[in-house]
């Protein structure tokens, strides 16, 4: 069977953000369009942001697909692990302040930045 592999980042049992990644079954359609199932959506926001753009640690507001359409994307969680999403790449953010919680840029939450010489320009697809 064919896979897509979704990337998530994610608020683990600790509070704390990680990165995982599950695979996606692509059993609909035919074999030359090999398709997942639809998924629900809450809409969507095109971004862009400039050169030399950098957030501050901060927790994702709802749970959304982030499709990078131009320029890079690092995205740092607090262990120092970073990963960067080049044009045409993905991840899944679920990156969620625990419910309850205050949140604390010690503890949770992730960064993102624009890298290299180009603007960032993303598709957030609400999950």
């Amino acid at each position: 069977m064919t896979t897509f592999t979704k990337v998530i980042l994610f608020t683990d049992t600790d509070g704390r953000a990680k990165f995982r990644e599950e695979t996606v079954p692509l059993d609909q359609g035919t074999p030359q369009s090999m398709l997942s199932e639809v998924f629900a959506t809450g809409g969507y926001q095109l971004r862009t942001s400039p050169v030399g753009f950098r957030s501050q640690f901060h927790c994702s507001g709802h749970t959304q697909w982030c499709f990078i359409l131009g320029g890079q994307m690092e995205i740092g969680i607090q262990d120092g692990v970073s990963r960067i999403f080049k044009p045409g790449e993905h991840f899944y953010s679920a990156d969620l302040l625990p419910e309850g919680a205050v949140f604390d840029p010690a503890i949770h939450g992730h960064w993102s930045r624009q890298v290299g010489p180009d603007p960032l320009v993303t598709l957030f697809v609400r999950g």
